[in-house]
């Protein structure tokens, strides 16, 4: 069997994804990142590796998330690209015709115009978590509901209350208010839905063109609660396409298919990788004053990529080592 893998590692969530040569998601698999990158993505080729039969060969690999060039490094990929190319690119694939995207994940929400297949405009948060899952994730702990429930419970309500949206803070003590005067919980759950839907169409989404169809993404789509808030405040349908919490790897996946269907050998290091040692290191650089913070990350003791000098100076060093 022949397969294209996608690796995306966020802050949250690290996410692999398996392509076969027509494009269908044949296996995935989703695991918390844990502040440990490496591990969480060594594990999951771990698991992947044990979902595939024997002879299965990898033909491409793309690498996407906050974590990109680390898992580009460790699995040898042939393409790493930025979360918006490889969120537009599975999205408009797996739904053609999409205009909008929104996307909303563990730690960041982003949202991307789409015309014609090509992303004319995208916007992410800056400053603000409200919305995002950990922050989901935090309230359903906080009013002891399961974060699997909290979507189902939602839809149950039949009047939300308001509740002051504009940032985490706000949004948690409002709710807390809110708890204290004696609300029905699907009111609140519901409220506090429609809360972070403002927060992301007035910052995320402010000035942009949201047309149909309008695709919702990532790991929050889960939560049916959310979806009926948008689809009331943009008064039109939104859609959860398949694979919706691990898009960010399938775009990935569909890139590198992509590239190396020009003839380009692939660049994958094999599932060995989630055996072999990986180190990540940091040290500032002295050479100007900049003071460049720079990573560095060894393969069995052996440095094989480094980066974060604005000027070059140690990344093109082992450039140079490599080639000779």
């Amino acid at each position: 069997m022949i397969g294209f893998l996608g690796l995306d590692v966020g802050s949250v969530s690290t996410n692999l994804v398996l392509l076969n040569e027509e494009g269908r998601v044949l296996k995935s698999v989703y695991l918390r990142t844990s502040g440990r990158p490496i591990a969480a993505l060594q594990k999951g080729l771990r698991q992947l590796c044990g979902l595939l039969p024997a002879k299965t060969a990898i033909r491409g690999v793309g690498a996407t998330g906050s974590g990109r060039h680390l898992a580009g490094i460790i699995a040898g990929a042939d393409v790493v690209k930025n979360e918006i190319t490889s969120h537009a690119a599975a999205a408009y694939r797996l739904v053609p015709g999409v205009r909008t995207v929104l996307e909303i994940g563990g730690q960041d929400s982003k949202i991307i115009i789409i015309r014609n297949g090509v992303v004319v405009d995208f916007a992410m948060n800056t400053v603000c978590a409200a919305g995002t899952g950990s922050f989901l994730d935090q309230q359903a702990a906080r009013l002891n509901i399961k974060i699997e429930d909290f979507g189902k419970a939602a839809l149950k309500s039949a009047a939300p209350v308001r509740i002051a949206g504009r940032c985490a803070v706000f949004a948690e003590s409002d709710m807390i208010h809110k708890q204290q005067m004696g609300y029905d919980l699907p009111d609140i759950l519901a409220g506090l839905c429609e809360a972070l839907v403002r927060n992301y169409l007035n910052n995320v989404g402010k000035g942009k063109d949201i047309s149909d169809p309008v695709v919702f993404q990532g790991g929050v789509a889960a939560n049916q609660g959310m979806k009926a808030a948008f689809e009331r405040a943009l008064q039109t349908e939104v859609i959860i396409p398949p694979h919706f919490d691990v898009m960010g790897a399938v775009g990935a996946a569909m890139l590198a298919r992509d590239y190396v269907s020009r003839g380009i050998p692939t660049k994958f290091k094999g599932f060995g990788a989630a055996e072999t040692d990986f180190r990540a290191g940091s040290f500032e650089c002295d050479g100007c004053p900049n003071l460049c913070e720079v990573v560095e990350i060894k393969e069995e003791g052996r440095v094989i990529a480094r980066w974060g000098d604005r000027c070059g100076r140690w990344s093109i060093r082992v450039a140079r080592e490599k080639i000779s």
